[in-house]
């Protein structure tokens, strides 16, 4: 029995050893390498090339190795087998650790004390507390659900936003594009953890920025939004453009439209983006 290991970015040692240790009895062969093309019944990937595993006309499983598995749907040439995605505390953990680090530099406006810090300048500043803060989270999938209850618990008052209705104890949850409006009219710092698809391709754009409340608590750093998900849901040239104009305050970034960022964006040196 053979599994191939298809991935594009990942250095496959590792994992060749992880597979050879867990399932034993099994030949781990890679893309790049000669195989049985009828005989790959399984196979592990992340960002394949697309149309490449169409070919394997024998697949049982397809897995994903991560939590996200938009970048094997956009595949329109996809063999038709189970796709199976990575659900792992330890992932959700990180995740949630990622917004809520970011959500509270926002809210903490670390950026401006960084800056004053820099200018050896010091001027004393509003600090509202968390449960004066609204928190939306776009996407309540696993990760989406684990930092909306997280930031609840800080005494952030949280909001969701998702496609199918959603239930969370103590979070106002909002679902389907005719409540976006309602849902973003109340959100001071904007999380965005949803799957890119086609229907979500570029909902990071100055229209979406336009209908976040505008009546925080902190003049000088809301509305915020950041972006955990995927590159292709923003607008680049939208977010610079509404945080020059003031729509947005700052913006943090984990993904972009093109990986890496080329040295040539101006994201790289905009002084209200992490």
């Amino acid at each position: 029995m053979t599994i191939l290991l298809a991935l594009t970015g990942w250095d496959t040692r590792p994992w060749i050893e992880r597979l050879s240790r867990h399932v034993p009895g099994y030949d781990i062969v890679t893309l790049d390498e000669p195989h049985d093309i009828q005989g790959i019944k399984y196979i592990c990937a992340w960002k394949p090339p697309q149309g490449v595993l169409s070919q394997y006309a024998n697949l049982k499983i397809l897995f994903s190795l991560g939590a996200g598995v938009d970048h094997l749907l956009s595949d329109p040439d996809l063999p038709n087998a189970p796709l199976v995605r990575v659900v792992s505390g330890n992932l959700t953990m990180r995740m949630t650790e990622y917004v809520v680090q970011h959500v509270l530099m926002h809210h903490r406006q670390h950026r401006m004390l960084n800056d004053m810090q820099t200018r050896k300048a010091w001027r004393e500043v509003e600090q509202p507390s968390a449960d004066q803060v609204r928190v939306g989270i776009m996407g309540l999938g696993e990760l989406g659900t684990d930092a909306a209850i997280t930031l609840k618990k800080i005494g952030f008052r949280v909001s969701g936003w998702s496609r199918g209705a959603k239930e969370i104890e103590g979070v106002e949850t909002y679902c389907g594009h005719d409540t976006l409006p309602a849902f973003l009219s109340g959100v001071d710092i904007l999380v965005c953890l949803l799957p890119h698809t086609p229907e979500t391709d570029g909902i990071l754009g100055i229209k979406l920025f336009r209908l976040l409340a505008q009546d925080g608590p902190l003049p000088d750093a809301f509305p915020a939004v950041i972006n955990a998900g995927r590159g292709k849901l923003q607008v680049e040239p939208d977010i610079i453009e509404a945080l020059n104009k003031g729509v947005l305050k700052g913006a943090t970034l984990d993904v972009f439209e093109t990986e890496p960022l080329p040295e040539t964006s101006p994201l790289w040196n905009h002084p209200r983006v992490t």
